[in-house]
């Protein structure tokens, strides 16, 4: 099938998510302790660009609590790197001719990722939550794209590692794929004739 675009999330599809391991260490905790402090809703928040930076920062932890906000950003950006096998893949749809964007939910740090790995050479950050201001899955995250395109949803396919978001695009009549890693990837996507052999 020939698709208009296929749009890509971005943490743990082609960039590695730094929160479940990263983020604690940096903390000096266990992702088990650091749960259980943060406030509810500030990551949300941030993601749809209701709050900034710094009252994001200022929200983190329930409590309140001082930290080092640098030092959380940079073992961040430290830990940014593309999976295995996905930035080829970009590369050879894009010289394929295949259009591509990046559905995310994400804040205005997208700029990090942006900045280190310049995933905009493949797939422009067209879809990021913190300038759309809906989140996935939330139907309007993908009929948006739809609209954005001029098309109905099945023109479109798209790509996620969360089972959750993959469901809200079927939902719409837009085809999914759960991502797994590359290899996977790569013969769903021959599967569909998007790549060939």
């Amino acid at each position: 099938m020939t698709y208009r675009a296929l749009l890509f999330d971005v943490m743990a599809t082609l960039v590695y998510e730094p929160f479940y391991e990263v983020v604690p260490a940096a903390l000096g905790m266990t992702l088990e302790e650091l749960l259980p402090q943060l406030r509810r809703n500030a990551w949300v928040d941030f993601e749809h660009a209701r709050t900034d930076e710094e009252t994001f920062l200022s929200r983190f932890f329930a409590d309140g609590r001082a930290f080092d906000h640098a030092a959380l950003k940079a073992s961040m950006v430290k830990a940014y790197a593309w999976l295995d096998g996905m930035e080829e893949l970009l590369a050879e749809l894009r010289t394929a001719g295949q259009e591509m964007h990046l559905l995310s939910n994400y804040p205005e740090w997208y700029q990090l990722i942006e900045e280190k790995l310049r995933i905009s050479r493949y797939a422009p950050w067209t879809f990021v939550s913190c300038r759309t201001g809906v989140r996935k899955p939330h139907p309007d995250a993908y009929l948006g794209a739809a609209r954005h395109f001029g098309v109905e949803p099945e023109a479109l396919l798209f790509i996620d590692d969360r089972e959750v978001n993959c469901q809200g695009a079927r939902d719409v009549g837009m085809d999914a794929i759960l991502f797994e890693d590359a290899p996977s990837l790569r013969a769903k996507l021959r599967a569909r004739g998007v790549v060939s052999d």
